[in-house]
This record gives C-alpha cells, sequence and structure tokens, in this order.
C-alpha cells in the first residue's frame, strides 16, 4: 500500500509539474488517503504484537 501511495505521489508531482490542476488533486489525495491507512496499520500491527509479547522488530 506505501508502493500505491507513491506512485500517486510522484504522479502528482510529474501532473503538477505539466499543470494540470485536478489531476495532481486527485492523485495528491489518494496518494495522502493511502498513507494515513498505511500509518494506521501500522501502528495497530504494532500494538497487536505488543499485546501479545512478541518483539516488534
Amino acid at each position: 500500500m506505501l508502493g500505491w501511495a507513491l506512485t500517486f505521489f510522484i504522479l502528482a508531482i510529474i501532473a503538477a509539474a505539466f499543470g494540470f490542476g485536478g489531476i495532481a488533486g486527485a492523485s495528491a489525495t489518494i496518494a495522502q488517503v493511502l498513507f494515513v491507512i498505511f500509518l494506521v496499520l501500522t501502528v495497530i500491527a504494532f500494538i497487536v504484537r505488543a499485546i501479545q509479547g512478541r518483539s516488534v522488530v
């Protein structure tokens, strides 16, 4: 999922360079949403591992 977020971020940067505001805005929004989802899932995974007593690393 982080790969998708990075892909849409790069697409947003390229689209912004060419001046396509709608495409850049949509890609940036998608990248932000995917990044937040990835971050939340990572935190949940760390919490679950800590509760189960396993090493986080």
